[in-house]
This record gives structure tokens, C-alpha cells and sequence, in this order.
């Protein structure tokens, strides 16, 4: 079903849009058509060798001269003066995403005009096109070229120097990087100086650039025809087809990846979603952890996994996406408990087994179990430190899933024996014991590890609170409220939720701890990361940079938490229909079509965070399709 924003939901910039091209490039940006954020564009190109981004094509700013003469600019900027001007966002009829493609209808009186953005899969371009939908008589329509060229996290000043910018005759070429191309070209020049990015603001970030006005396309269209743009990167000589044979082609291609994973409902909307993290690099395939400024981590990829490959019937590609990573990370030499580095955690590889063991399980692929059983082996050897006393995986340093950082250190420090670590852990043993059953070899040792683990996390784990330690024999000095040489942390967290929901996991009762769990942690867009009860508990995620990350784990909602406690409710024979109304819901809201990567801790659980997040939209597709 399209999602489909009337006028008044139009003028709000928290709602924002995305294609992608599948090679890590995409344009984004608000519905209402406000740069709000440095990443806003119709046009941002990765390196395909080194996955960098940089920004290309800022906006297209469209102008309409009715047939009084009468000039109707429709499009907007915030300024650094504080000023929104001008104010085109005023005539939004209708916002909608059809087959994953955007659609702006402005109305000013009798004369209705559409916009359609697209990008051609496996290409680095986009394509816009600009249609007379009603009028009286033909319209004219002039459309400013508004060009950067820089990195995708950062500004570009005037006083930076001017862009190299070459005439053609169709449009204009920049930096030799990107062309642009379109009808009746008037050149333009000069930087429009102070353009505002208010959430760059919010986040304690520069917020402030200027943009080059390359040049305005002009044309005088009658009702039911079409003003066609592209713009592209790569081979610049070449130009790609029509923009309106690139919009009808993605709109085919979503209906196709819908029948693809035989979707219904909402989880059409979020395979629609799920293609726009899976992307395909240098190397392969590979998957973009959230846009507009994430890029790949081998923790996201493989804990989304599942939901972006197998429930959306990719599961060719997802298995040369296992091979490519499982054998490259078993040949890079990493120390037990090394130094910790933001984004970076020792839950990687247990959720890369994780993957492989859901592949081979879904899919029968016996072949890959048997190519695999020996990378994974070696990799869990080279980046797990083992506790010779009880078989359990031990941090050295404050690393795990749980990665904020200011200057002061980690904010949410777990050094010890987490307790997600170790049931993934256990799981991973048990897997790897299948895997290696299946390739017709002796699984003894692994079962009899698998055991010993199995049961020293029993033993360990249950605290008298009526739930889970989240870390256990972890420094004193680290809590607060430590004492003695050693110090077991009870505080309620989503972590334990992996001890019941992962296939092999550790406990197999615990209805009233997960009762605990859920009436502390449970929110209508995924589950708390500290109940509010607790010590250090951060009910809104805003602000700087320092203010984020110290919220970031201590209380902040992640959607994507909602697949391992439907599972974990599933496993323990409660249901699980009623969980997720408010995520499905919210597919029509922050990041159309798709879900964010965090929320507030407090209600009403505003959005925040990167609006589109791969484990996110992968969790809640997978469960959905599970229930």
C-alpha cells in the first residue's frame, strides 16, 4: 500500500524520504523538501573501492510561471539568518511513496505538478521528472541546479574555492565527478551563501554551507507532459536512459522484490525497505548499516541478516555475502580482548555463526556448512577470550554492542562476562556443532564445549533480582555500586533477552523474568536499553555529540530489540500478535517506509537516530513474518 502524507502532514521536516541505487549511493531528504540535515540530497556517489561518499547534487529547486506571469517558487531553504524562504512547501498537496518511489504533488489553484524520484539500480545516478498534471493552458517551469561536491560529513564553503564546473550542452559537468542534464539549459553561476542544516544544529554539529547555483533548466510544458532531469556519476560520456524510464523501471523492480518474498501487508512495505541496505561493493554484496551516515559493520550485517535476505528471498546473494565475510575475517589476525574502537564488538563473529547456521537451517545449503565449519572455528579462536575456569567469553576492555563514547571513556562500560556475548556463545557452539555434523565430521569436542558453557551460564546468570545479570565477574572499580574484587551488574537491560530467543539458547524457562523485562523496557517502537528504574537512565536521546552517546545505551529505545523479545516470548509459549502495532504504525512516519534506528526512553518515544536502519527494518520484518 502507498504511504501517502496530506498537506498538513507535507509541511513537517521531521518526515523524510530515500532511494538508494544499490551501490551505497542514494538522494534523501524531507518531504517538504527542506535541507534539514548536511546528508539532504538528490544525489550523494560512493567510491566503489573505497565505499566513501561524497555529495553531489544538493537540489533541484523547481519554479512555476502560471499563465498570469505570475512566478510560484515551489521549493524551500533555511537560511543562517534564521529565515525559511522561500516558502514552496505551502503548496504540498500530497506526499506518497509508490513502489518505493517518491511523489510530490503541489497544487496553486487549478495547476497540479508532479515530482518523481528515482535512482537505476546498480547505477550511480538519479532521475527526476516533472509533470503538468492539470492545467488550463501550458505552464512554464524553471528548475535551479543547486551543486556541491564534498564529503557526505562535512560543509563546503565559498571560501573553500570555487567548484570546476564545465559547460555541456545539454547542462553542466562538475569536478569532472558528476554531470547534469536536462532541457533548454541556461547557465548560471555564484554561491548562495549560509544554507542551513537545523538538525547538524541539534546535534551540535556545523550546520552551516553554501551552495553553487550551476545553472536553471527551463521549459514550458502542457498538462499531461513531462520535464525530464538526470543526473549521474561514473562514466560521464555515456548518458542513462529517460528519467521516466527510470522511475517506471524501480517502480517494477519493487513489484517484483515483493513477489520475490511472496510479502504481504506491512511486510511489503519493508522488503521494499530491506533493498535499500543491500548493496553491492568492490567485494560483493555487502549491506549499509543505516542512512544517511552509516556505512557496514559486520555486527549489523549479520544481525540483520535473516530479516534482509532470507525473509525477502535473497538467499543467493546473501550466501556469497557469508562466504566473502567468513573467509576474510578468518584471515585477519585480531587479539583476544584487543584495544576497544567505537563501533567495533566482539558479538561480530557470534553473529556471523549466528547467520550461517540460519542459512544452512532455511536453505539446506549443506555445501556452504562444510566450507565454512573451519574459517568460522578460526575466526571465534582469534577474537574470543575464553575463561579456562567456566568456558565463558570475558571482555578486557569496555567493549560491546553497547558503544557510546565521549572523552571520558565508554559510557556504558560491560567489562566482564556480558551476558548477550555469552549466549551467543552458547549458541555459537551448538551451531558450529551442527555445521560440522553436517559436513560429516566429528562434532564431540564442540558438543562437550557447547555443554560446559550451556552450563556455567546457568549457574551464573539467574540474580536474585528475578532476572538476568548483565555482566557478570566485572571490575569492581566500573560500578557503582561495587564491592570486593569482583562485581556481578543486575541492572535491567535487553541484553538477557538472547539467553531464551536465540535457536540455541541457554535457558529454556524464565516467563516471569521476561515479564520483568517487558513491563520495564517495553515500548511501542522496540524495547528500552535500561529500565527507567535505574541508575543512570537517560529518558531523552538529544542533544551534542557527548549527550547522545551517554544516552545512547542507557535507556534510549532500539527497534531492532523487538525481534529477540518476540522470540524470547515465542520460545516461552507467550504470544507475541499484540507486539507490534506501534512499528508498524510508524513505517508511516519519521523515515517513510521504513524505521529508525532509536527512540526517546520517555513517551511518546519521538524518533531518533539515523530514520532508516537496516537491523531495525530487519528485526521487525523477520518476526512479523515468524508470527
Amino acid at each position: 500500500m502507498p504511504i501517502t502524507f496530506g498537506p498538513h502532514e507535507c509541511g513537517s521536516p521531521d518526515r523524510e524520504w530515500l532511494v538508494t541505487d544499490g551501490l551505497g549511493g542514494f538522494a534523501t531528504g524531507t518531504v517538504p523538501g527542506l535541507r534539514t540535515r548536511r546528508y539532504h540530497s538528490l544525489l550523494t556517489l560512493t567510491d566503489p573501492v573505497t565505499a566513501d561518499r561524497r555529495l553531489a547534487l544538493a537540489a533541484l529547486d523547481l519554479t512555476v510561471t502560471l499563465a498570469t506571469g505570475a512566478k510560484v517558487p515551489l521549493y524551500t531553504h533555511e537560511w543562517e539568518s534564521g529565515a525559511q524562504a522561500p516558502r514552496g512547501d505551502r503548496y504540498l498537496e500530497s506526499f506518497a511513496l509508490v513502489d518505493g518511489v517518491p511523489r510530490w504533488r503541489w497544487r496553486v489553484g487549478d495547476v497540479v505538478i508532479e515530482r518523481e524520484v528515482a535512482m537505476r539500480h546498480g547505477h550511480p545516478g538519479v532521475a527526476v521528472t516533472h509533470r503538468v498534471v492539470s492545467a488550463a493552458e501550458p505552464v512554464g517551469l524553471a528548475v535551479a541546479v543547486m551543486c556541491t561536491w564534498r564529503d557526505a560529513h562535512d560543509e563546503r564553503r565559498a571560501g573553500d574555492g570555487p567548484l570546476q564546473v564545465s559547460q555541456v550542452a545539454d547542462g553542466v559537468m562538475v569536478e569532472d565527478a558528476y554531470r547534469v542534464a536536462g532541457p533548454s539549459w541556461q547557465p548560471g553561476g555564484g554561491w548562495h551563501l549560509g544554507a542551513y542544516a537545523r538538525e547538524e544544529a541539534a546535534r551540535g554539529l556545523p550546520a552551516t554551507e553554501d551552495l553553487w547555483h550551476a545553472g536553471t533548466y527551463v521549459d514550458r510544458v502542457s498538462p499531461g507532459d513531462v520535464m525530464e532531469i538526470t543526473a549521474w556519476g561514473g562514466d560521464l560520456s555515456v548518458r542513462p536512459p529517460a528519467a521516466t524510464a527510470v522511475v517506471a523501471a524501480a517502480r517494477t523492480r519493487a513489484q517484483e522484490l515483493i513477489a520475490t518474498a511472496k510479502a504481504e501487508g506491512s511486510a511489503e512495505t519493508l522488503v521494499l525497505a530491506a533493498d535499500a541496505f543491500v548493496v553491492r561493493g568492490a567485494d560483493g554484496p555487502d549491506v549499509v548499516a543505516g542512512y544517511p551516515w552509516f556505512g557496514s559493520y559486520l555486527g549489523d550485517t549479520m544481525t540483520a541478516y535473516e530479516g534482509l535476505f532470507l525473509d525477502t528471498g535473497r538467499a543467493d546473494e546473501g550466501r556469497e555475502l557469508l562466504l566473502a565475510h567468513a573467509l576474510r575475517e578468518a584471515d585477519q589476525i585480531a587479539e583476544p580482548g584487543g584495544p576497544w574502537a567505537p563501533r567495533s564488538s566482539p558479538d561480530a563473529p557470534l553473529w556471523l555463526v549466528h547467520a550461517v547456521d540460519r542459512h544452512v537451517r532455511r536453505t539446506g545449503d549443506t555445501e556452504l556448512a562444510a566450507r565454512l565449519v573451519d574459517p568460522l572455528g578460526k575466526l571465534l579462536r582469534r577474537r574470543l577470550d575464553l575463561d579456562p575456569a567456566d568456558g565463558l567469553v570475558r571482555l578486557s576492555t569496555a567493549a560491546s554492542w553497547m558503544n557510546g563514547y565521549t572523552e571520558d571513556g565508554p559510557v556504558t562500560p560491560r567489562t566482564g562476562k556480558p551476558v548477550e556475548i555469552n549466549a551467543l556463545w552458547v549458541n555459537a557452539l551448538a551451531a558450529l556443532a551442527d555445521l560440522t555434523a553436517e559436513a560429516g565430521r566429528d562434532d564431540t569436542e564442540l558438543r562437550g564445549g557447547h555443554a560446559r558453557a550451556r552450563d556455567a551460564f546457568r549457574a551464573r546468570f539467574q540474580a536474585p533480582e528475578g532476572w538476568l545479570y548483565d555482566v557478570i565477574d566485572g571490575p569492581a572499580a566500573t560500578y557503582p555500586l561495587g564491592a570486593g574484587s569482583r562485581h556481578d551488574d543486575p541492572s535491567l537491560r535487553p541484553n538477557q533477552l538472547f539467553a531464551w530467543s536465540l535457536p540455541h539458547a541457554p535457558l529454556t524457562e524464565g516467563a516471569g523474568a521476561l515479564h520483568r523485562i517487558g513491563a520495564a523496557l517495553l515500548t511501542p517502537l522496540g524495547l528500552r536499553t535500561l529500565a527507567p528504574t535505574e541508575y543512570g537512565y537517560q529518558g531523552e536521546h538529544r542533544g551534542g555529540r557527548d549527550d547522545r552517546d551517554i544516552a545512547y545505551h542507557q535507556g534510549t529505545v532500539w527497534p531492532w530489540l523487538i525481534g529477540p523479545y518476540a522470540d524470547a516470548r515465542a520460545a516461552l509459549g507467550l504470544p507475541v500478535d499484540d507486539l507490534f502495532t506501534g512499528l508498524e504504525a510508524h513505517l508511516n512516519e519519521w523515515g517513510a517506509g521504513s524505521v529508525s534506528e532509536t527512540a526517546d526512553g520517555d513517551p511518546p518515544h519521538r524518533a531518533t537516530g539515523s530514520p532508516f536502519s537496516a537491523r531495525s527494518v530487519a528485526e521487525l520484518l523477520r518476526v512479523i513474518r515468524k508470527a
